[in-house]
């Protein structure tokens, strides 16, 4: 299996290198050809989350963005919680999300563990952890670094894995897996903190939670490991210009690949339509999706592209909204 590598104090991939040059910032933003993104979008619904889950199932609810609500029969799970108006340092500026996270803070139940991928502002807000503290205070489970840029009041609760190590509470077991991405949330602390997904054993099917990633064998790793997963959540957006984006986001095609990969389980998409962070129109991931899956004659029920606040019902022979 393939393990963290650091050099010089920095974390690298365990493939392409995701890491640019100035020089290629420059020239990805001189040549973007933007497709349009609405300035606002209303909800189709706003999420109701299952009072009960049935016994070998797992209800999954789409909030937006990496971010869902996991609940099994005894447990909530978060994955990378994003509730603000902005990925970004600071409030009056930067990527504004176009419409309200699908599921409210105040409609959560208790949740026991957040699962927080790497340190990017689209995945790792603070103000959203500081909400969630002060609701339910989870346990967090993150990347090795990661931990530092955590409030202070939460560190005990904090647990910073390695590629592959696990911690266990209670009967539930997160085991950290590789992703093919960078760190970083300011000029200086490029990839000193690591980033990857993660696979959930608990009392419903298991989850793998890709987070954000380039396509890579750390798919197959991750079947070979666990088998193929009761549920995967694999990013499907912010991959144009491929050029720029390929090493650390999957388009619609690499997610597929992924998806046979790990043995074509039940997957949901993810990290499309709430930021605009790249050059792909705003409907254009789910457009591909279906696209990528018809041309590879797949069942395409089996992949869906999620809207805020759908929930689905994962479990034996099912998978159903």
């Amino acid at each position: 299996m393939t393990s963290s590598r650091v050099e010089h104090g920095r974390y690298r991939n365990p493939g392409q290198s995701a890491s640019k040059s100035f020089r290629d910032v420059l020239r990805w933003q001189m040549t973007a050809k933007r497709l349009p993104w609405p300035s606002h979008v209303p909800l189709e619904r706003t999420a109701r989350l299952p009072a009960r889950v049935e016994a070998g199932t797992l209800a999954a609810t789409f909030v937006n963005h990496a971010t869902f609500v996991l609940q099994s029969p005894s447990t909530t799970v978060l994955t990378d919680p994003m509730w603000s108006d902005r990925a970004s340092p600071v409030s009056f500026a930067g990527p504004k999300r176009v419409h309200a996270p699908g599921v409210t803070l105040d409609a959560i139940p208790p949740v026991r563990l957040v699962l927080l991928s790497h340190n990017h502002y689209d995945h790792f807000d603070r103000a959203t952890l500081a909400a969630l503290d002060a609701r339910h205070q989870p346990t967090i489970v993150t990347l090795r670094g990661n931990e530092r840029y955590i409030d202070r009041a939460m560190r005990p609760r904090v647990h910073a894995l390695d590629w592959w190590q696990s911690m266990d509470t209670g009967d539930l077991r997160v085991t950290a897996t590789p992703a093919q991405h960078f760190s970083g949330r300011g000029l200086f602390d490029r990839d000193r903190a690591l980033w990857g997904g993660f696979v959930l054993e608990w009392d419903g099917p298991t989850v793998f939670f890709a987070a954000d990633t380039g396509y890579w064998s750390h798919f197959r790793e991750v079947r070979e490991q666990f088998g193929p997963p009761g549920l995967a959540l694999l990013p499907i957006g912010a991959y144009e210009p491929r050029w720029f984006m390929a090493p650390a986001h999957m388009n619609p095609s690499d997610a597929v690949r992924a998806h046979l990969d790990l043995g074509a389980p039940p997957s949901i998409g993810m990290h499309f339509g709430t930021f605009r962070l790249t050059d792909e129109g705003w409907d254009e991931p789910p457009r591909a999706l279906a696209a990528a899956l018809s041309a590879g004659t797949l069942d395409a029920s089996r992949f869906r592209a999620p809207h805020p606040g759908q929930t689905f019902i994962v479990g034996p022979q099912r998978f159903l909204e």
